[in-house]
């Protein structure tokens, strides 16, 4: 683990927050839960616990913060391998003597993690797996672990967070929808955190190229290379050409390198981010930069996009996975790209006369 935890454990007010899903999550609630946790406790020394490549975000938006990230290599995809690395990782948390360990995550390791330091006696609040260690320990070593129980949240989930039933709803059809979307959801009526409001913004020097383009003309990335409903916007490329062609500049989330700092410094220059469901939605939160909603067949309420397409139902073309053979005479439902363009003038249109009465 990185910035292992190695520090003077005989101070009793530390409070250790785990979060270690997405990048673009931990953006969305990661970080307005720590803010939240620095204003409620002025006096505490507040940890948080991540994973991967969100660090330096964290880091540079909440510098009083320590933030401890568990690498990839530190999270294997073999099950066995997993459990041993996140046991060590319990044994550095138990080292540190936080006062309080608050678990936001709902991925099975984490509660797992959660879980083991319940059972040591650790302070925990929130997530962990419904099973005591030694129990789960002894069905692995029996091979009588059913695969769904790592696999479902359903079947693993527990919480000492009263309203995190909710998570297991169809909490989007509400009348009450929440303005922000799943991370407000998740934190207020999950977590019952009293949060008036989420801070979620993020400061970042516009990227200096798009930053120079946007004197003349408007900039528009498109964040279009993953999707959570398991297939990419077909049309990209000729998004792309007829855009530039009534003269906008145009970027692909690709060109950041996977890197959220480079992928945030460009939507910060930027006067318009079209996505698909997927986490760039919430990183163009952070930057204050609008949002257009490629919906397809998602659920537009969880990501709440400033601007949206209408939902479809699942494109029979491209969103079942049959070999090429199969699927050439079946019709398309996805957005048009030139609907989209169309769209997208639209909107710069809006948001000009929004200004303008502003």
């Amino acid at each position: 683990m990185d910035n292992s935890m190695t520090d003077d454990p005989s101070n009793k007010n530390k409070i250790l927050i785990i979060r270690m899903l997405t990048s673009a999550d931990v953006c969305a609630i990661g970080l307005p839960a720590i803010r939240f946790f620095q204003e409620k406790l002025p006096d505490s020394e507040i940890h948080f616990l991540t994973f991967n490549d969100i660090a330096k975000v964290i880091t540079a938006s909440e510098p009083r913060v320590q933030v401890h990230t568990l690498a990839a290599e530190q999270w294997p995809d073999d099950f066995f391998q997993a459990m041993e690395s996140f046991l060590g990782l319990a044994e550095d948390i138990i080292g540190q003597e936080y006062s309080q360990i608050i678990n936001l995550d709902t991925a099975f390791m984490p509660c797992f993690l959660t879980r083991f330091l319940k059972d040591a006696g650790e302070p925990v609040v929130g997530n962990f797996i419904s099973m005591s260690i030694q129990y789960l320990l002894t069905k692995v070593q029996e091979q009588t672990l059913e695969p769904e129980y790592v696999n479902l949240a359903s079947a693993y989930l527990e919480s000492s967070f009263i309203g995190m039933y909710q998570w297991m709803t169809p909490w989007w059809q509400s009348i009450n929808l929440p303005d922000g979307g799943y991370p407000e959801f998740y934190l207020k009526q999950c977590c019952g955190f009293d949060i008036a409001e989420l801070q979620q913004s993020i400061v970042v020097s516009p990227d200096k190229r798009l930053a120079k383009k946007a004197k003349t003309s408007k900039v528009i990335g498109l964040c279009l290379e993953h999707s959570e409903d398991g297939f990419l916007y077909p049309y990209t490329h000729e998004l792309k050409k007829l855009l530039q062609q009534q003269g906008f500049e145009v970027w692909s989330g690709s060109e950041s390198d996977g890197n959220p700092s480079t992928l945030l410094k460009m939507m910060a220059a930027s006067d318009l981010v079209v996505c698909k469901s997927n986490g760039d939605r919430w990183y163009a939160q952070a930057v204050d930069c609008p949002v257009l909603l490629i919906t397809g067949a998602s659920e537009p309420a969880i990501l709440m996009p400033d601007f949206a397409t209408d939902k479809l139902e699942l494109c029979p073309k491209h969103g079942v996975q049959y070999t090429e053979m199969l699927t050439e005479k079946l019709l398309c439902n996805c957005d048009k790209a030139e609907d989209l363009t169309e769209s997208i003038t639209s909107i710069f249109e809006h948001l000009a006369e929004e200004q303008s009465h502003g």
